[in-house]
């Protein structure tokens, strides 16, 4: 560019020279950071969102709720992010990552807080089920802002080559949130009570908070007018596009077994196998590793091999079996009472390994779906797919109840295994 040029277009030179400078605070390595954020981000409300449920036995007896009303209050945090999802994915390609995911965070942690103050049980008062349902379902609302604002960013700052395997990285942080919070607040709950619980959760949303108003940037490149790294897909918008509507639908379907391990295997674990809260929490927890391994691995896997659908698919099918062998051992169980005890080991185990099962793709179908949608219309697409993942959260809490009364334990896991295969050929089939 000439002089000329540069007295007569000052703010192309401006432009340029601030992505320069900006280029060089941000090294090449500091994507590393953002997914850091991502998981952290993730975490933190992960832990909130799989680890009450966890605690589930406690939230039972120290609010005295019966089943029903355990499963409409678990439900409603699920609903609050199934109906805060997609307008926050929305939002989140209007206005951009960082604010969302600072606004999101900082506002999860302080109702938490709140929450802890004064929505907790005591000797003198119980907080009533509308009360902590309602609460619950606003921590939702707010929270349903981590997913699409940090998806998109990593979708800004990987290339397609790493895209899955960062992905399926920062979804180990749903696992690793739900493991953390399987292991420590059950036993939180029962010696110190959700006040602790409900505080140590908001000062993971803080510090994730904190994290990403430290490192959380658009890439140097995202502020010139002139170039988009975050290349737009050629197809329609994604609420227009049949295959992200479809995704997006296997996805939910496929949580469907997932959450009731979430929600109701500690329930299960204890009343129908006795086992001792020691023993349930570190049967969750090991859900929750494995799952953290087989995402990272699954994320790596398909990148190389450039088969994401047809692992979606072979998912779903593995699930569906797992669950399925799962709901025939426990109606085996419940029909020859000799058996029983010695069947337990296996049930305990076999649903360990189809909770893993149906928890291994998430990355692997994030990724797809925002590929599919384009980079920069991810936190839509990424928000409808979470739309229908709560939407599990909270139809299955609230229907398990209900399963229990009509076909009690063996319905539950079976009619798991039945959506894992209804999702099978919605999920598309390989290019």
């Amino acid at each position: 560019m000439s002089i000329a040029d540069a007295n007569c277009e000052p703010g192309r030179v401006g432009r340029a020279a601030a992505v320069t400078s900006k280029a060089e605070r941000f090294r090449a390595n500091h994507r590393w950071k953002v997914l850091g954020i991502g998981v952290a981000a993730n975490a933190s409300f992960s832990a909130t969102f799989a680890g009450i449920p966890a605690a589930a036995v406690f939230l039972r007896l120290g609010y005295h709720l019966s089943n029903g009303n355990l499963g409409l209050v678990l439900g409603l945090l699920g609903l609050g992010v199934a109906l805060s999802e997609l307008p926050w994915g929305l939002l989140t390609d209007r206005c951009g990552d960082r604010g969302v995911l600072l606004t999101g965070l900082g506002a999860t942690a302080a109702w938490l807080a709140l929450m802890a103050l004064f929505i907790v049980p005591s000797v003198t008062y119980v907080p009533g089920v509308a009360m902590l349902a309602a609460c619950l379902l606003v921590a939702g609302l707010l929270g349903g802002s981590v997913n699409g604002s940090s998806g998109r960013a990593i979708m800004a700052w990987f290339h397609e080559g790493e895209r899955g395997f960062a992905m399926s990285i920062r979804q180990t942080a749903v696992p690793l949130g739900g493991g953390l919070g399987a292991l420590v607040l059950p036993s939180l709950a029962s010696v110190h009570g959700f006040a602790a619980v409900f505080g140590l959760l908001a000062a993971m949303n803080a510090v994730s908070a904190l994290f990403a108003w430290r490192w959380l940037h658009q890439p140097p490149e995202l502020d010139n007018a002139g170039s988009m790294a975050m290349a737009k897909s050629g197809g329609p918008a994604p609420l227009r596009n049949v295959e992200v509507w479809r995704i997006a639908t296997a996805i939910g379907l496929l949580c469907f077994p997932q959450v009731a391990v979430l929600t109701f295997a500690s329930v299960f674990l204890h009343d129908f196998a006795g086992m001792a809260t020691l023993t349930i929490s570190a049967s969750l927890a090991a859900v929750q590793t494995g799952a953290m391994v087989m995402r990272v691995w699954s994320g790596r896997y398909t990148d190389r091999h450039g088969n994401r659908r047809s692992f979606l698919r072979l998912c779903s099918v593995t699930s569906a079996f797992g669950f399925a062998a799962v709901g025939l051992l426990v109606l085996a169980a419940g029909a020859t009472p000799d058996a029983h005890a010695a069947l337990i080991p296996a049930i305990a185990v076999l649903l360990v390994v189809a909770g893993i099962s149906v928890s291994a793709w998430h990355g692997v179908a994030y990724t797809e779906l925002a590929t599919l949608a384009g980079a920069s219309r991810a936190g839509t697409a990424l928000g409808l797919a979470n739309s229908f993942v709560f939407i599990a959260f909270f139809v299955v809490p609230t229907a398990i109840p209900a399963l229990l009364l009509i076909w009690s334990w063996p319905g539950v896991w079976l009619v798991g295994a039945l959506c894992a295969m209804i999702a099978w050929p919605i999920f598309l089939r390989p290019n």
